[in-house]
């Protein structure tokens, strides 16, 4: 390969690595945070914000037949000021529900619980855009993927020397490579 044809291959690689890597960083930044979140929904809800609160409620409150003034003299209680529909699971509950929340209460206790539900700031957003759950938003991440690739391959050959790919870079790709593998042996593949 004539030298000049090398350099500009040179150049033409580094460029696209540290281009690419700057437009899909943002990208990069929040799968790596959703991946920390879904990763560890066993251990906490990467979606939601979920408070619940006890209650107490006054002995006078109809729970044969409540009215809708009972409901909104309820909803004061907990802070809510218009409740969306309520109903009765048993004769000896009220359940109400509010945009973001429910307040669900027992007759023979005269309490309740006030349970309200809110997105968790960041990862929620995160986690709708790597779980693809906006409409058309596959393709964006296809195209990720993609680019993904090329930032790796590209990066291998960034730098030359006795710390580029072929002298010390061979040798880490390898080692990470033997992650997965070392997973699929003790885990198995199911």
């Amino acid at each position: 390969m004539k030298p000049s044809l090398k350099k500009k291959l040179r150049k033409f690689n580094i460029v696209t690595h540290r281009d690419v890597g700057y437009f899909f960083s943002t990208l990069i930044i929040i799968y790596c945070l959703s991946g920390f979140a879904l990763n560890h929904v066993d251990d906490w809800n990467p979606d939601f914000i979920i408070t619940k609160t006890d209650v107490e409620i006054p002995s006078s409150f109809p729970f044969e037949n409540p009215s809708p003034s009972h409901i909104n003299s309820l909803s004061t209680i907990v802070g809510e000021s218009n409740y969306r529909v309520y109903d009765k699971p048993t004769p000896d509950q009220v359940k109400v529900y509010y945009k973001n929340a429910t307040l669900h209460i027992h007759k023979k206790s005269l309490s309740g619980t006030y349970e309200q539900v809110k997105r968790r700031p960041i990862f929620y957003e995160a986690n709708v855009l790597h779980r693809n759950s906006l409409a058309g938003w596959k393709w964006v991440s296809d195209i990720f993927a993609f680019f993904l690739i090329v930032i790796s391959i590209t990066g291998l050959f960034v730098l030359k020397g006795k710390k580029g790919f072929r002298k010390r870079g061979v040798w880490f790709m390898l080692a990470g490579a033997l992650l997965p593998v070392i997973a699929w042996l003790i885990f198995g593949l199911k």
